[in-house]
Order: structure tokens, then sequence, then C-alpha cells
């Protein structure tokens, strides 16, 4: 097997997948999976399970590990390591943080190409009286306490998606001749004062995603 194989047998499979996603229908599927479905993003994760049951048997999960961190472990293997990434076309941010940057340059030395599937979506927000936001928080229990703290510090709470469509998916490779068009992010540090692995960033430029393409599906 090849990563092009991969590619294409991924292609082949993710094909088929629903492309038009209500909030309360898929948050409802995920918690009935019990697969991360208290999630505020919880379209992207709904795009990580689709990828997952459509690749089943043809690719093992996880893939490998390459140190110590939870960013180090990645998604999905079959002849390479492939991660999961899904991005809302309209954001304001033209940009996705990656995997640990040490555990995907081990992955590009080991196989020579690092694989990322991502899914391009077209997100619906929240109406103004936050209806779906309030039934998310009825049915987790409660607001968490990450979110009341964090609406503590900033007196602000975000604008739930309250439907997603799945508009196109990318199959990137990363290797030793283009992993230096990805961005570095760097993560500040952690409560003891060590600090947390960098991880790349990938800019969603024509011009540069185009030196990592290797397929696309478009819905």
């Amino acid at each position: 097997m090849s990563y092009e194989e991969d590619a294409r047998k991924a292609k082949e499979l993710l094909k088929a997948l629903p492309t038009k996603w209500p909030g309360r229908k898929s948050v409802l599927t995920l918690k009935e999976a019990n697969f991360n479905w208290k999630q505020m993003e919880w379209w992207a994760f709904y795009f990580e399970w689709l990828c997952y049951k459509a690749l089943d048997g043809e690719f093992t999960r996880p893939g490998d590990k390459f140190g110590s961190t939870t960013t180090s472990c990645f998604d999905l293997k079959r002849s390479i390591n492939w991660d999961l990434k899904a991005k809302a076309i309209k954001s304001d941010d033209h940009r996705s943080i990656l995997n640990d940057k040490e555990a995907m340059d081990r992955s590009i030395k080991k196989y020579g190409v690092h694989g990322l599937i991502i899914g391009l979506c077209d997100v619906e927000y929240n109406d103004e009286k936050r209806t779906f936001q309030r039934w998310h928080e009825r049915l987790k229990g409660g607001k968490s306490r990450y979110q009341k703290e964090r609406e503590k510090r900033t007196c602000i709470s975000r604008y739930r998606k309250t439907s997603a469509e799945l508009k196109e998916i990318l199959l990137l490779g990363v290797n030793r001749d283009n992993v230096n068009l990805l961005g570095i992010f760097k993560q500040g540090r952690n409560s003891n004062g060590t600090a947390r692995p960098e991880k790349y960033m990938l800019e969603y430029d024509e011009n540069i995603l185009e030196q990592f393409l290797i397929g696309r599906i478009v819905f």
C-alpha cells in the first residue's frame, strides 16, 4: 500500500457521507454513540464520527502515538498516519491548528508523508434567543465549569452552530518538502511553568493548499 492508495480508498468511502447535519439530530446521534456530544463544536466531532464509521475496516483507529501528550496520537492509520479536521469555511480565522509538531515530524520521518482529511463546512449560527444553545445545555445537565469560568472572564457567551453542511473534503499530504509551508502555533506554558508542545498550523490559502493536495471530494 501507499499513501496514494490510502487517499483513493478514503475518497471512495467518504463520498457517500451525509452532507446536511441538523444540530439537534446530530448531537443526539453523538450522544447515543457516546462520542463527544457535549462539545460546543459538535459539528467538528460529528465529522470525525462520520469518517470513523465510513473508514472502519480499511483504516485502523487510532494511528501511531509519538510522545506522551494527547495531541501526539493520530486519528487513523493505513499505510501512513492520518488526522481528521473540520473547518468552517466562512470563518474569519482562515487557518487550522493541527497536531503536535514533534509527533508529526516523527510520523513524516518514519513514513515519508503524514495525511490530513479536512472537511470544509458551511455552518449556521444560533438565533438571538439561543434556543439551540439552551437545549444543548439542558441536555448536558447545565453549563460546564469551564464554560462558567470563561463567561465570568469575558462576559461573552459564544453563539453555537445550529447546523452544518459539508461542502468539500480535502485530502492533504505533508512531507519533508512541503512541511516548511505550515505555520507554527505556540501554546504557551502549563500551570507549572513548563512549555506546552508546539503544534503545526495550516493556512487556507489556495496556493498553499495546492502544495499539499492529493485528493478532494466536492459535494
